[in-house]
């Protein structure tokens, strides 16, 4: 190359030096909205409405909108539906994520958000800012924030390949806090980048935070609210200054429009601030943020009595647990891919691609697993190689759990019916049409009945031979208070179940019939391996012991379990050892299992395996326990009682 040449290159990085930093400096003004709650007849859906119309008026003035979650109330089809059509009326473009009430009670397992908006994850630049946005979890199960672990991934590959001086400003409906449980890794990525601010929702009131030296603010809703008029944010980022101002938003005739003081400014950071800290990472457990109790693997060091056999990261989050036949182990992951892992080893075995999430754990029975998809189909494969024996095709999304009897399959999806399908060729025995709200639960199965909960406040029984409604029992006041989420029990004559509303039910197995109720509880229960005795784990450190005997309440045990506050709705587990022992084991929301003496609940032991929900545990044998978690770890341990 001659010196010509070498002059003109050079010449040509300067302009295009001198256009970026042009770029990086010029003004970005837009709309900021957060926690909108859609919902069908909802006033808040006629305070979006006004916050728009006054963008609209705007326009000139904002170049786009920012939502950053709770778009929906519920996460229903219509609810999104909706709210994509009042949004669409903005005149200026807009780029949105979900939060949590999008993803934890959406009948479509998520699917129905990103097909209508498009995306879970949105990039793009503005006056030489790249603007990075993500959608919250953990989808479909109730526990503290978790980001997917894909949006993770995700993140972290757009931060390595963003310039290190280019600005950077995130999006998440979560605070970026322990609010969020796996936070750290998140603010890991975020450090690779010039990340100026993080924005949020969630409080639903402007609030300024600091996430270890990254600044953050989280939006105030449209409603009236604490804060007396319908209004929104608007953000401007001038001259190196990043400005935030609450905008009351003019009435239906225009008028009362009112751009207030700043409530938020500070210059943004001329070059990177920040370091990854990368002993965060999964592969250095033990230098994880320690200033939480629940945060630390060092607990592990306590108890050598667990150990771990073998432990895979899948590259996805899982939603469901992870269950086990002879020579295999058998889970599916929130891309669709349902996986076999040698029960020895851990190796993968083999896979199957759903056309959706998936959220439903699998049932097997002799050569046969049988699994739903949120692509609307049940799907049964062979257990030796993957092959696909047979699908049906529901109406919805298929979020239940299947269980088997006597070869017919037993199921619930979010077309509001539950079916019994013939294990041999997924031919339908009977459905049952009147199902209120969608199913994501597990079914109890005997040969007297069929019992599973919905989304619509109601727990059904079935007769297991016809589908004929046995019964329903209702639990009163919000929708949120469903007996969804519980997988039921049952024992000596009566069904048991705990509800979001923090109460534990004794239900007469025939009539329906309320028997007893008591305070405690959420969503996991476990029955002793005798029957006697149902455990409840409760939200707020305690693990209740009631007897099942008697139509009576009698508290066998109460304890202060060490667990904190806790929503995992996961079932808790038992297992009977040769010498009689019973003993407990209660998963958290966290990542935590404790295992307790059911007799009278002594900690036995306790072991950290995530940061993440722990979706299932299921013992094989009396020494070891098959484990799979929210942020894609399945392991299997060994135990010495």
């Amino acid at each position: 190359m001659n010196n010509h040449m070498k002059r003109i290159i050079f010449l040509a990085v300067l302009c295009l030096s001198a256009l970026m930093l042009t770029a990086q400096t010029s003004t970005v003004k837009f709309a900021f909205i957060a926690d909108t709650h859609i919902a069908e007849g909802s006033g808040t859906n006629n305070d979006l409405v006004q916050c728009i119309n006054d963008i609209n008026n705007l326009q000139k003035e904002l170049q786009f909108v920012i939502f950053a979650g709770d778009i929906t109330e519920f996460g229903n089809d219509e609810e999104i539906f909706l709210a994509k059509e009042i949004i669409d009326k903005l005149e200026i473009p807009y780029y949105i994520v979900a939060g949590n009430h999008d993803s934890k009670w959406s009948e479509s397992g998520c699917n129905t958000f990103a097909k209508v908006f498009g995306y879970e994850n949105f990039e793009f630049e503005s006056g030489g800012i790249k603007f990075l946005g993500s959608n919250s979890g953990p989808n479909m199960r109730m526990a503290p924030a978790l980001l997917p672990h894909e949006s993770l991934m995700w993140l972290d590959s757009i931060a390595k390949a963003t310039p290190r001086e280019q600005p950077v400003i995130f999006v998440n409906h979560y605070p970026q806090d322990t609010s969020m449980l796996n936070y750290f890794q998140v603010l890991n990525a975020l450090k690779q980048t010039n990340i100026q601010l993080v924005m949020g929702g969630h409080w639903h009131r402007n609030t300024v935070l600091d996430y270890d030296g990254v600044p953050g603010v989280l939006g105030r809703a449209p409603a009236a609210g604490r804060n007396g008029h319908v209004g929104y944010n608007i953000v401007t980022i001038s001259n190196n200054r990043i400005s935030i101002n609450e905008r009351k938003a003019a009435d239906g005739n225009g008028k009362g429009g009112k751009t207030g003081k700043v409530w938020y400014t500070r210059e943004m950071f001329p070059e990177p601030q920040f370091t990854p800290d990368m002993a965060s990472g999964r592969n250095n457990k033990y230098a994880l943020p320690a200033n939480f109790p629940w945060m630390t693997f060092d607990v592990n060091r306590e108890y050598p009595q667990v150990k771990t056999i073998w432990e895979i990261q899948d590259e996805s989050d899982i939603g469901c647990g992870a269950v086990h036949s002879g020579k295999y182990v058998l889970y599916a992951n929130t891309k669709g891919v349902v996986k076999a892992l040698d029960t020895a080893t851990g190796a993968l075995k083999w896979s199957f691609a759903t056309g959706g999430k998936v959220f439903s754990t699998p049932a097997i029975s002799g050569s046969r697993v049988v699994i739903g998809s949120t692509d609307g189909y049940i799907y049964c494969l062979n257990l030796r190689k993957g092959k696909l024996l047979w699908k049906y095709k529901c109406n919805k999304s298929v979020l239940g759990s299947p269980v088997i009897m006597d070869k017919v399959i037993y199921i619930g999806a979010s077309d509001n019916i539950f079916r019994a399908l013939s294990l041999r060729r997924g031919k339908l025995i009977w459905e049952y049409k009147s199902v209120k709200g969608f199913v994501e639960c597990k079914p109890f199965a005997d040969k007297e009945q069929i019992v599973f909960g919905d989304w619509g406040n109601s727990l059904y029984s079935l007769d297991p031979a016809t589908g004929k409604e046995q019964w329903i029992w209702r639990n009163k006041g919000s929708r949120m208070f469903s007996p969804a989420a519980v997988w039921p029990v049952k024992s000596n004559g009566r069904i048991f179940i705990v509800t979001p509303d923090r109460k534990c039910h004794a239900i007469d197995a025939r009539t329906g019939k309320g028997i007893w109720t008591v305070d405690g509880g959420r969503e996991s229960i476990a029955l002793s391996k005798d029957g006697s005795k149902i455990f409840v784990k409760n939200m707020f450190n305690s693990i209740q012991c009631w007897s099942t005997l008697s139509d009576e309440t009698r508290l066998e045990w109460s304890i202060q379990s060490g667990l904190g506050y806790d929503i995992a709705p996961t079932p808790a587990a038992t297992i009977l050892l040769k010498d009689g022992r019973e003993m407990l084991l209660v998963p958290t929301d966290k990542g935590n299992i404790f295992c307790f003496d059911s007799k009278n609940g002594n900690l036995v032991w306790k072991y950290k395996i995530s940061v993440a929900l722990i979706n299932s545990i299921e013992p094989l044998g009396q020494d070891k326990l098959l484990i799979s978690t929210m942020d894609g770890v399945v392991t299997m341990l060994s135990v010495t009682f």
